[in-house]
């Protein structure tokens, strides 16, 4: 339930309003992140106003986990309690569950759970990869170090994920405009053009057809007119639904250029959180299957499964790697090799970090130039669409002159 907190500072008696998700009062003023010197009030937002709400407050992000984890480690380095750590954050972060999330895990922590129990109830957060090292942290009494490793590793998955959101920005843009003007002319433009072409009752090419049908549809039922962007609303927010099936992933990785992102992207988390489990002394065989739940493609999951099963067998590492390394794509050679370095060197947790950098690099570069990248892509989808609408409505018009003046 989401409560809205209005926090008055006493000095100046300024107030400002901070909204937590959260299912209890006590919850919400410790999200909130009071002050000694604030005085606090809890309302229930309830009904509309709370899906209103719910609709244009910030998600969580990648963000506010490496800004969550990052403070936390400083906190834990210094030798601050975890409850007071963790109350640290409250004003670091900006969504309003993870603000209500903060006040959860200090509540529970203070009945006497540990922070992983207290995370594990939270698992859209905290999923399996980050509670299998926050619990090897935990045993090893290096939570610190772990969490700081985490809150890195989110930073660059944020950093290459804010420049790959404002490469698409610019297509974005295009594709709305472009659909807002083939519905105003459906609306104004065509019904006149297809009056005029019926009048003269001159054959009509397909695209002109097309065209005065959509017309025609959206005039009768105006309420269709809203239906392309209903679609990208539900593309948009079922998008990692659709890019989970197998088939949309494959075919991601045959489109030039988009499928070397899918795999430095793909590449890029697996071996980063192989990497940190194995330095957190995280059992091999579990540390695979952890980071096979943690990868989002099939491909890696399959890679990482399977290597676990070779494991199991007795295989080392390096076998494993070079008889599933087809499921790494053209850079499994080069892989195979540092892990064979790293098992002559023993330098395993080295070499995949290396292996992490060197695609977190190429990953960051590729994002860098996805405007570039999508800028050709647009400016051809502008030119159908634009061609596509003089074809449409001027072609039949050249051809008026025939009928008007028919050839003796």
């Amino acid at each position: 339930m989401l409560k809205k907190v209005t926090v008055t500072n006493v000095s100046t008696g300024r107030a400002t309003i901070t909204v937590v998700d959260t299912d209890s009062q006590e919850k919400a003023l410790i999200g909130s992140g009071v002050a000694s010197n604030e005085t606090a009030t809890v309302e229930d937002i309830i009904g509309l106003d709370e899906t209103v709400h719910r609709i244009s407050l910030k998600k969580p992000s990648v963000e506010d986990t490496a800004q969550f984890f990052s403070g936390l480690a400083r906190c834990l380095d210094r030798n601050i309690g975890i409850s007071k750590g963790l109350a640290l954050q409250t004003n670091r972060v900006r969504s309003p569950l993870f603000k209500g999330v903060i006040g959860d895990l200090i509540t529970s922590i203070a009945s006497g759970q540990k922070l992983s129990e207290a995370m594990a109830k939270h698992p859209v957060l905290f999923p399996d990869q980050v509670l299998s090292l926050i619990i090897a942290g935990e045993e090893a009494g290096q939570l610190g170090r772990v969490c700081r490793r985490i809150g890195q590793s989110s930073r660059k998955s944020s950093k290459i994920i804010k420049k790959l959101q404002n490469g698409l920005i610019y297509p974005a843009v295009v594709i709305v405009l472009a659909v807002i003007v083939v519905i105003v002319m459906s609306f104004t433009l065509v019904p006149s053009m297809a009056k005029l072409f019926e009048s003269f009752k001159a054959p009509l090419p397909l695209g002109t057809k097309a065209l005065i049908f959509l017309s025609d549809i959206l005039i009768k039922q105006p309420y269709l007119a809203a239906l392309p962007f209903v679609g990208l609303w539900f593309f948009f927010k079922n998008w990692g639904r659709i890019n989970s099936q197998k088939w949309v992933q494959d075919l991601a990785l045959k489109i030039p250029k988009v499928g070397e992102i899918v795999r430095k992207s793909a590449s890029a988390v697996s071996f980063r959180t192989l990497a940190m489990l194995v330095d957190a002394n995280v059992r091999l065989s579990s540390a695979l299957e952890i980071t096979a739940k943690a990868t989002w493609h099939y491909h890696y999951k399959n890679f990482f499964i399977k290597l676990g099963e070779h494991i199991a067998l007795g295989r080392t590492m390096h076998e494993g790697f070079v008889i599933e390394g087809h499921w790494l794509g053209p850079d499994s050679r080069s892989i195979c090799g540092l892990i064979e370095l790293a098992s002559e060197t023993g330098t395993g947790t080295e070499m995949l970090n290396e292996i992490a950098d060197d695609y977190e690099e190429e990953l960051d570069g590729l994002a860098g130039q996805i405007d570039k990248l999508m800028e050709p892509l647009t400016i051809m989808f502008l030119g159908l669409v634009v061609g596509f609408l003089i074809y449409a409505i001027y072609g039949p018009i050249f051809s008026l002159g025939d009928i008007i003046l028919p050839k003796k």
